[in-house]
């Protein structure tokens, strides 16, 4: 983590006293999210995919749907407990205690999802993941980001960071969904 990103302890406080802060299991917002997150995906199946910020695996859960392999991550040890017990049964899933933008897999993936995790960056550590991409994004590969739009007490905003990767110049991008509640684009190497 560098200066600027939301730091482990905002995240350890969430998870406290509520084991589902946000509600990745019980919300319309976050369900209606999932839904249109994977049917943005432009392949029926992927070779192998990285989701940083898991959570408790409710979006991981219906990736691995949609994956030959899948390397999640988060660094809340509570809820990489919840997610690994969620996903137990699938070989194909690892979901590790890792922070990112630092961890990345040892293997490329075709598959990138950013749901709610980009905007806790502060600039240098998205210039960062940005750079990664390079190194672990296929040559056939995508990147999903998906942010929240509403008012946040957050690094940067989904609008500033589309606006960072759009700059990055590396990427197309390939759909744009702007909810009134989020954001969803779909870039292509």
């Amino acid at each position: 983590m560098s200066e600027g990103d939301m730091d482990h302890e905002y995240f350890e406080s969430m998870y406290r006293n509520r084991p589902d802060p946000w509600g990745f299991d019980t919300s319309f917002y976050e369900r209606r999210k999932y839904d249109l997150t994977l049917a943005s995906l432009t392949r029926p199946r992927y070779r192998s995919a990285f989701e940083p910020g898991c959570s408790n695996g409710a979006l991981t859960i219906r990736l691995a749907e949609r994956t030959d392999r899948l390397t999640a991550c988060d660094i809340v040890d509570s809820v990489v407990g919840r997610a690994r017990e969620r996903v137990h049964h699938l070989d194909h899933v690892q979901v590790l205690g890792a922070s990112f933008p630092e961890f990345w897999p040892d293997h490329e993936s075709d598959l990138v999802v950013w749901s709610e995790v980009a905007y806790y960056l502060a600039e240098s550590s998205l210039a960062s993941a940005l750079r990664a991409l390079d190194d672990h994004l296929s040559a056939d590969g995508e990147l999903v980001v998906v942010n929240y739009t509403g008012d946040t007490n957050y690094p940067r905003t989904a609008d500033e960071v589309d606006a960072h990767i759009e700059s990055y110049g590396s990427l197309t991008r390939h759909t744009s969904l702007r909810d009134e509640s989020f954001r969803l684009d779909v870039w292509r190497r």
